[in-house]
């Protein structure tokens, strides 16, 4: 159940410390390095060869790294990438600035997500724990690293750069800090559209807990970067919703009905091709969210019902379904439920490892060769 707004939250004892967590983190990227070192060398003779930065380049990662390099017209060598507007500048910004001490670009990419992808850890532990019960924030940890897409907190794309922001973001506002809540979010708002949903989350967060009127008006600080992001691509282009213009430019992802994209999807995952797991697990992406928005809609959790429920509600309006289950990765109250409820059903947690490890392992070979991963 929710914390209703008159009672005070405490926080759980707290057993799992910071160091656990970054130990978790950093084992789990050295079992990735070791997959990928591993695996190309057994699945593809060709991979044997190919250097290991650039194994990191495929998809959005080589997209963030072009906006860093040229801006949003990108390579005036190249055609002009009419999808690049739907990527915030937040990632391409930390990529430039890394860029001056690290000149690679790939490797920038991948040390700012393991700084971030650490920082977010930590987070979700102390999240975990001060939600309770004791031992929640270890088991938490666990679920998102052994996730199916935990590929892409390792890459250089901006989910854990989003993480490191929104999990600190709702913690302090769980906390009743609203000032850093609204600084961090405004963070977060940098980095991608679901900065967005995150503001809202914050405000039902707020009302919810009665917040005392003299700090609301700092709520409106995550929506200023959005502001201010979207004036500059109408200062750029003149449209002042370019980033979600650039959505159905560079991807098709017009707004339907759910029952379309439904179908749309589902025809895709019932195909042949080279793409037809990838759909498949998008199905199963869908089917996920749709049980967690059950699950916090039964504990009443208003507010985070709201943070995973316009996340999902854009992505099944889509005309079909993408990256899914990537956007998984970014609902912590899932990770911090896992974490809860293995707790007291530690079953729950390794039934989970035994099937979500393997694809997780899986996905990280996929996204290796170059192939679509989520």
């Amino acid at each position: 159940m929710q914390t209703s707004p008159q009672e005070t939250v405490s926080p759980a004892p707290a057993r799992f410390s910071d160091r656990e967590a970054l130990l978790a983190w950093l084992g789990s990227r050295i079992g990735i390095i070791v997959a990928m070192t591993v695996g190309a060398g057994v699945l593809s003779s060709e991979q044997k060869d190919t250097p290991f930065l650039e194994r990191w380049t495929h998809w959005d990662a080589g997209l963030l790294v072009k906006i860093a390099k040229f801006g949003y017209g990108g390579d005036p060598a190249e055609n002009p990438d009419a999808g690049l507007p739907a990527f915030f500048p937040g990632m391409p910004i930390a990529l430039r600035l890394v860029h001056v001490i690290i000149p690679d670009w790939s490797l920038a990419g991948l040390l700012i997500s393991f700084v971030a992808g650490a920082v977010a850890m930590v987070a979700l532990a102390r999240l975990a724990e001060f939600e309770g019960p004791a031992g929640a924030g270890r088991r938490a940890v666990l679920a998102i690293l052994l996730f199916p897409m935990a590929v892409f907190l390792f890459a250089g794309y901006s989910e854990s750069l989003f993480l490191a922001f929104a999990i600190p973001a709702w913690l302090y506002a769980r906390r009743g800090d609203w000032p850093a809540a609204a600084l961090l979010a405004a963070g977060a708002s940098c980095v991608r559209i679901t900065g967005l949903f995150l503001a809202l989350a914050l405000i039902v967060e707020y009302v919810t807990r009665r917040g005392s009127l003299r700090q609301a008006w700092w709520l409106a600080v995550p929506f200023l970067p959005l502001v201010a992001y979207s004036f500059y691509q109408h200062q750029r282009t003149g449209d002042w919703l370019a980033w979600q213009h650039a959505q159905q430019a560079g991807w098709g992802r017009d707004m339907v009905w759910p029952w379309q994209s439904f179908l749309t999807t589902w025809q895709m995952a019932a195909g042949d091709g080279q793409f037809v797991w990838a759909f498949r697990m998008e199905v199963a992406g869908a089917l996920l969210g749709v049980a967690v928005l059950i699950w916090l809609l039964v504990a009443r959790r208003w507010s985070e019902l709201v943070y995973v429920g316009l996340q999902l509600s854009a992505l099944l309006f889509s005309a079909y379904y993408l990256s899914v289950p990537r956007s998984a990765l970014l609902w912590w109250p899932l990770w911090v439920m896992i974490g809860r409820v293995s707790v007291r059903r530690r079953w729950v947690l390794l039934l989970y490892a035994l099937v979500a490890g393997p694809l997780m392992v899986l996905n990280t070979l996929t996204f290796m060769r170059g192939a679509w991963a989520g």
